[in-house]
């Protein structure tokens, strides 16, 4: 498909028709993956800038026009004559790489590839579709790394054009990866996805029957009635096979229950026609929660919700008095999951919107998945209308953006009731075997939502932190290697005692001082008998009470430490000491000590004198040999006798 008469455009498709077959040389497998490196296509990519350069300034629209042509030639030609399952379609794989590489070098328009990629989505099957967002998915890196301000609205455009043609119901899986492709390709502060006029849903409205007109249509044609059960059954039997399990015994005969009372039946009946127009108009106020400014709405609102949660509460306790095998299928009905593919699983268990017929409410309100999405909802509004207190309305006045502020302010009734309903909500949500997992989850989500309503009312302000540049990293790098290095003892801490005097000259003797015994060696009972006394002086001339009790308390310390002492060697003589008055009793008078030494010592001479007699006359008895033995034995020298004495003594 060339254009005949436009120079430019033929060279620019001879050039890319060229790094086509490098690529197809290059890449063997016919298959997405690998992608194409700009190292592989740089030189040339940069010959087609050489090519136009004689022609056109390099950048220039008419330089972009004639890649674009070419590109898009080149594109056409290839996705008409190929499907997209057929190994052949490899080279539109390789002609958008060669394009992102373009693009990247500023040598055609940076939106280019997704224009492409926006055609090829058109063009395609939802099948095909996918095939096409696994190669979006692999490249969504290098194709929105550069001028991503000018590939946004085009990504946009085609996912939201894409989104149209999906089901909700059939394809939730392929519609999650559309808005995670979104959300990794746009930055967390983008206000693209933000409603900050803060809008509501308002075209999403929930029908359901009128019971007095149904009455009076059932008169009028009772075989329409009939055609109407019939539905009504085969949803019942749609619904009961699919809280089935698949590998559950079908023909197993159910266990016996108990014979229904009618009129139990009938007032149970009557009792969900009441609640089922209640708690159905209760969508309206969750689609618009600013109808409830109104105090006749809002009134009828507390009064539909607290009859859905009374009922739901029933309810469950029915089904605890049956039993725990009810309450355990609900659960796996809840979080059942289907061994098939993603898609199904997922499908089975979403509906795009209520079935609101009446013959189907009881199922639904029994069913535990439909009675917590209900109460979620109901969770999302009483938070809605918390956020209204004045107490809550205080932490945004510094904002900006009053389309999300609302003028009007919850009573302190109402936000007492707001806050009894959301604690009893949260109260059912937890119950069950993995109720408390669910509330956990749920309202980790409502906290973090919090967190974005702030941020919108705020009018979005930048979230994103400049990098931090070269200088202030060295300066942080020396100030962490400096905090962790190995610091040197200074040679006079900070708060220390200055010790250099023990090494002065002067006081040569100051650690001989130190190593003197009375610094450390246990001291005696004598040495407090004169510090005792001195306090005892003190305490008589002390002028004031403060003088007088710290001299006391002095007293006292040393009075503990000197009878500690002498609990050891004078322990009898504590009977005389009365409450520490009579120290002296401790110590005996000097002159008793002095005779009583005198009288020991007196009566070991006498001893010693009748030991020296008794020897004598031993050897006169005794031969000549015998009395060198007896000199050998008995000889004690008086000197030596009168230092033992005396050493006995003064011990």
């Amino acid at each position: 498909m060339s254009s005949p008469g436009i120079a430019s455009v033929d060279a620019c498709s001879l050039a890319i028709k060229k790094m086509l077959d490098k690529a197809c040389d290059t890449k063997v497998d016919l298959s997405i993956e690998p992608a194409l490196g700009s190292s592989d296509l740089s030189t040339y990519a940069e010959g087609i800038g050489k090519l136009l350069g004689g022609s056109f300034t390099a950048g220039s629209q008419a330089h972009f026009a004639a890649v674009e042509t070419a590109c898009r030639n080149i594109f056409y030609g290839l996705l008409a004559c190929t499907t997209i399952d057929d190994p052949a379609f490899n080279e539109i794989w390789n002609l958008l790489d060669i394009v992102t590489t373009l693009s990247d070098i500023d040598q055609c328009e940076p939106g280019l590839v997704f224009w492409l990629v926006e055609e090829l989505l058109d063009s395609q099957t939802i099948d095909g579709c996918r095939i096409v967002f696994d190669y979006l998915d692999s490249r969504r890196e290098r194709m929105t790394r550069k001028h991503f301000k000018k590939k946004e609205l085009i990504i946009l455009r085609a996912c939201n054009e894409l989104l149209r043609r999906l089901s909700r119901a059939e394809d939730t899986v392929f519609c999650g990866r559309v808005f995670i492709f979104l959300f990794q390709s746009f930055p967390l502060g983008d206000r693209s996805s933000v409603n900050l006029r803060g809008e509501y849903h308002v075209e999403n409205i929930t029908v359901f029957e009128n019971l007095s007109n149904k009455a009076i249509n059932a008169q009028e044609s009772p075989m329409e009635a009939e055609k109407e059960e019939e539905q009504v059954s085969e949803a019942k039997d749609q619904m009961h096979a699919s809280s089935t399990p698949e590998n559950a015994d079908v023909t197993k005969q159910p266990l016996p229950a108990a014979i229904p009372d009618p009129n139990e039946a009938q007032d149970n009946e009557t009792g969900l026609d009441k609640l089922y127009p209640v708690f159905w108009s209760l969508q309206e106020s969750f689609s618009m929660p600013t109808r409830l400014f109104d105090t006749k709405y809002f009134q009828a609102f507390k009064e539909g919700l607290n009859s859905t949660i009374r009922k739901f509460q029933s309810i469950h306790q029915e089904l605890q008095a049956r039993g725990t095998s009810r309450l355990l299928e609900d659960s796996k009905r809840a979080t059942k999951r289907k061994r098939s593919s993603p898609d199904d699983e997922i499908s089975n268990s979403i509906n795009p919107r209520y079935l609101t017929s009446r013959d189907l409410f009881d199922l639904e309100i029994s069913d535990l998945a439909f009675r917590r999405h209900i109460l979620v909802q109901a969770l999302i509004i009483v938070d809605f209308l918390l956020s209204l207190t004045p107490k809550a309305k205080k932490k945004l006045d510094h904002t900006t953006n009053r389309s999300v502020l609302y003028s009007f302010t919850l009573s302190d009734e109402d936000a007492k009731w707001a806050a009894e309903t959301r604690t009893e909500i949260a109260t059912y949500l937890q119950q069950g075997s993995e109720g408390k997992f669910y509330f956990r989850m749920v309202d980790t989500v409502l906290t973090r939502d919090k967190n974005w309503v702030h941020w919108k009312a705020e009018a979005c302000p930048p979230i994103e932190r400049a990098p931090v540049s070269a200088e202030d990293f060295l300066n942080a790098k020396k100030g962490a290697e400096k905090a962790c290095a190995n610091k040197k003892l200074r040679a006079a801490p900070m708060g220390s005692l200055d010790l250099r005097f023990l090494s002065d000259g002067e006081n040569s003797g100051g650690l001989e001082q130190l190593k003197d015994p009375a610094r450390w060696s246990i001291p005696t009972v004598e040495s407090f008998r004169g510090p005792i006394a001195d306090d005892d002086f003190d305490v008589d001339m002390a002028k004031d009470d403060e003088e007088k009790e710290l001299v006391s308390n002095a007293r006292a310390s040393k009075l503990w430490r000197m009878l500690r002492l002498a609990s050891n060697s004078k322990i009898k003589l504590f009977d005389k000491i009365d409450d520490g008055k009579n120290i002296d009793a401790l110590f005996p008078l000097e002159g008793e000590t002095n005779g009583t030494r005198e009288e020991k010592r007196e009566d070991i001479v006498e001893e010693d004198e009748t030991r020296k007699e008794g020897t004598d006359e031993r050897k006169n008895e005794a031969g000549e040999e015998t009395k060198k033995e007896i000199d050998a034995e008995t000889h004690v020298s008086k000197p030596q006798l009168n230092d033992t004495v005396l050493t006995q003594l003064d011990s």
